[in-house]
């Protein structure tokens, strides 16, 4: 989304200065404008790195974890935690990382939660731990922003992978976009399949921001059926792609929605 929206906004004006504000990864500011975008990445808003167990002992150590993860959940990572008090609009967002388990096994190398820097016990598992993330982080925002600012949570990029994961062989070799009882076979909670965490971090998405002032962009559902439009065997990967987006293509749309979105405030 960010890549198409940088690429849109240079077609008007060529005076751009590139640096990192607020700790981002890129950001440009397109000077005639005054106008500055930027990108922060971030894989689970909260901070997180790998824990150890400590050889004096502990709650989590009592319980027999030896290694894992700790999640922060009410410390924003350092990446984007100055990003609401630069930004006038903030479009965030967290999910593919929360259903990974490559990246964070259950058994080998758990999340394991702290709040107020102490072990959450009993250990929650990933989808109670990102209800609280996602409440602390929507409470941070709200808090450091402007009182006039545009906060955005743009829901789940669906990905396309049919008969396996990522890393079991899964693909997304179709030409055309899906039909609709194509995108319940592979999105339905009832199915469990592997693209399912779409549509489940969806659910909590929404109701962490219930009461809130963090508007929602929802750019899931027209998404789910674009299964062609993923860079797929031509994504100079060891395995196909279903994950990212070719461009242009479908998040040349996002950020149609996203501009209309902010015509629709009124700003």
């Amino acid at each position: 989304m960010f890549v198409s929206l940088f690429c849109t906004l240079k077609r008007v004006s060529n005076d751009v200065k590139k640096w990192r504000p607020a700790g981002a990864d890129r950001g440009f500011t397109f000077l005639h404008y005054n106008l500055t975008i930027a990108y922060h990445r971030t894989n689970l808003l909260a901070r997180y790195g790998r824990w150890s167990a400590n050889g004096n002992g502990g709650k989590l150590e009592a319980l027999g974890y030896k290694e894992g993860y700790r999640v922060d959940v009410d410390v924003p990572e350092s990446t984007w935690e100055k990003a609401p008090s630069f930004h006038d609009i903030l479009i965030f967002n967290t999910g593919h990382w929360w259903w990974a388990p490559s990246k964070f096994d259950p058994v080998k190398s758990p999340m394991l939660f702290f709040e107020k820097g102490l072990p959450v016990i009993p250990p929650i598992p990933p989808d109670l731990g990102l209800d609280k993330v996602l409440n602390h982080m929507i409470w941070f925002v709200e808090k450091t922003m402007r009182p006039d600012a545009i906060k955005l949570f743009r829901t789940q990029s669906p990905r396309h992978f049919e008969g396996g994961d990522w890393d079991q062989g899964g693909s997304c070799k179709g030409l055309q976009p899906l039909l609709p009882e194509q995108v319940e076979d592979l999105f339905s909670l009832k199915n469990n399949g592997t693209n399912v965490e779409t549509r489940l971090v969806n659910q909590h998405i929404y109701n962490a921001l219930k009461g809130s002032n963090v508007h929602i962009l929802d750019i899931t559902r027209m998404s789910e059926f674009r299964a062609d439009a993923h860079p797929s065997t031509a994504g100079g990967k060891k395995h196909d792609d279903c994950m990212h987006w070719c461009l242009p293509g479908v998040t040349d749309t996002w950020n149609d929605l996203f501009v209309t979105h902010l015509n629709s405030l009124k700003i």
